[in-house]
């Protein structure tokens, strides 16, 4: 078989799969071992309640560096237009683009203007451009919504530092007005108040971001009213930033259960408010803490909150080429989850954001750890979140900048759309790019879009639940995506060896056949099952 089909034509469900496997006895560098699974699980998932969560596959865009329509090195909302079809064709089903409004930084995450756009990015008809041509290729769009906290710039904090008598004077909060003292210390481990004018005011990240005074009924009516603003532009859901820190301010407050009720009270109040225009849009947050923490956010308010912890869990598998236990522990998170949403939820698993240090970068170049980091993300249960450049394993760690270079699309490093706002360090030397990976089907890229493609393929892995399933393998990642009417059996081999499994006393397991291997020289026959090193392998 030729090098291109390496996937064995990618879905192998037909009966010329079963004559190709006849006959190879498994046959590895680990002793068999025998497998187990659930007593309900062994015969059938017929009435069995099963938590499922309808997923699509999204695509984080930071805007400046992504695709640049008009010359001028910066990344823009034309550009990201005319790469759909690129988009589309990765498998893509959802975008989240990075702040877009008005702001004098380059990440935009202190806006001036939030009924507005950024003028490096475009217009407001480039805008609705965007959403029309993404809807008509059944590609969602969501949007970086910062309230937390807004630009120093922005008018109304300059109005508020006027003085007592401004209107917009309690739209901020200011210690000599609120009696505070000023040597607390923000949750973020920084100084908590800056001064201005002679007075000070509260900002949990920097001085350039002063945070907004949730106790102020016309700062929660204006936020509604900014997200009911962009939903009538045609924009899906919104990424709300700095979820947890509505109201945790300061070191004191940190893990208060009061404190965090008053946060998760505005966030219901904020979806109430939202519902009037789109009860369908898409809310996901950002609490960066344990799994504990962001659960009661998920009450009446958001859809999903990122799984930090499984990011970490991921990177941490793959590295070290040992299992973990992803479905016991997502099992326990998801009964968190769906006892406060009420069994609405959707998780929301990812490797790398505009935050973290890049994979590639963590793992020293590895495309193997990256390659199997992308099969267990897209494998798992919720809407992954792919990080843009990720595909095609782009470094990037150290200072922010560093994580958000621009997107490579060209092998030369140049070419019509490159955006070159910020110079390469990162990713200078040895550079990958979207144009080489398109034509190796054993690139990155080719793998993700494969990952991506039997995703959707397959209800139990695009929508279905987790449930564990035992292989006694240390190098063997395993567990069993399912939904009312079927199941998949995943197994990884997160290790540099081959690894033989006997699966022979489970008569669910007996049943089944394989639907797809991310590389040749598979074997499974009679219950035995070996899978080749750094690859993936689903039973059906």
């Amino acid at each position: 078989m030729k090098q291109t089909s390496r996937v064995i034509s990618i879905l192998l469900v037909s009966a010329l799969l079963v004559g190709m496997i006849a006959g190879c006895k498994g046959q590895g560098n680990s002793p068999s071992i025998k497998a187990t699974a659930p007593a309900e699980l062994q015969s059938s998932v017929q009435n069995v309640a099963i938590d499922e969560q309808p997923s699509s596959v999204y695509y984080e865009i930071f805007v400046r560096s992504f695709q640049d329509s008009n010359g001028d090195g910066v990344g823009d909302l034309k550009g990201i237009a005319e790469k759909l079809d690129y988009l589309k064709q990765l498998g893509i089903e959802g975008i989240w683009l990075t702040p877009i409004n008005p702001s004098p930084s380059y990440h935009g995450y202190d806006v001036t203007d939030y009924y507005n756009l950024n003028p490096d990015f475009g217009t407001m008809d480039d805008f609705r451009n965007l959403m029309t041509e993404a809807h008509k290729r059944g590609i969602k769009i969501i949007m970086d919504l910062v309230i937390n906290h807004s630009s120093s710039q922005n008018s109304w904090f300059i109005e508020s530092a006027k003085g007592k008598n401004n209107p917009y004077r309690s739209w901020y909060t200011w210690a000599e007005d609120s009696g505070k003292s000023t040597n607390q210390i923000s949750a973020t481990g920084g100084a908590a108040w800056h001064e201005k004018n002679g007075n000070h005011f509260e900002a949990t990240f920097w001085e350039g971001m002063p945070d907004f005074n949730f106790d102020n009924l016309d700062v929660r009516k204006e936020m509604i009213k900014i997200g009911n603003f962009w939903l009538k532009q045609g924009i899906d859901g919104f990424r709300l930033d700095a979820a947890k820190h509505i109201y945790e301010d300061f070191q004191s407050s940190k893990g208060d259960p009061e404190v965090a009720k008053k946060n998760q009270a505005w966030w219901q109040e904020f979806r109430k408010g939202l519902n009037e225009t789109n009860p369908n849009a898409y809310l996901v947050s950002e609490v960066w803490d344990s799994s504990v923490v962001a659960a009661p956010y998920l009450n009446q308010a958001f859809n999903s909150t990122f799984n930090f912890d499984l990011s970490d869990q991921i990177k941490s598998a793959v590295f070290a080429e040992k299992a973990s236990d992803f479905a016991s522990k997502l099992k326990g998170v998801y009964g968190l989850f769906k006892q406060e949403s009420q069994g609405t939820f959707i998780d929301a698993p990812f490797i790398d954001n505009h935050d973290k240090d890049r994979i590639m970068s963590v793992a020293k170049g590895s495309v193997e750890h990256a390659k199997m980091a992308a099969s267990l993300l897209l494998t798992l249960p919720g809407n992954p979140f792919i990080y843009y450049g990720d595909e095609i394993g782009m470094k990037g760690a150290g200072v922010d900048e560093a994580k958000r270079e621009p997107m490579l699309w060209y092998a030369a490093g140049k070419g019509a759309g490159q955006t070159t706002w910020e110079k390469l360090v990162s990713n200078r030397d040895n550079a990958p790019s979207v144009e080489a990976q398109l034509q190796d089907p054993n690139s990155l890229y080719s793998h993700y879009k494969l990952l991506i493609d039997v995703r959707k393929r397959e209800a139990a892995l695009r929508d279905g639940d987790i449930e564990e399933y035992s292989v006694n393998n240390p190098y063997v990642a395993s567990f069993i995506r399912r939904t009312a009417k079927e199941q998949v059996l995943v197994f990884h081999n997160l290790s540099g060896g081959e690894q033989a499994l006997d699966l022979s006393e489970n008569q669910m397991s007996m049943d089944m056949k394989v639907i797809f291997s991310s590389k040749e020289g598979f074997k499974y026959e009679a219950g035995k099952l070996t899978i080749p090193p750094y690859s993936t392998i689903l039973l059906k």
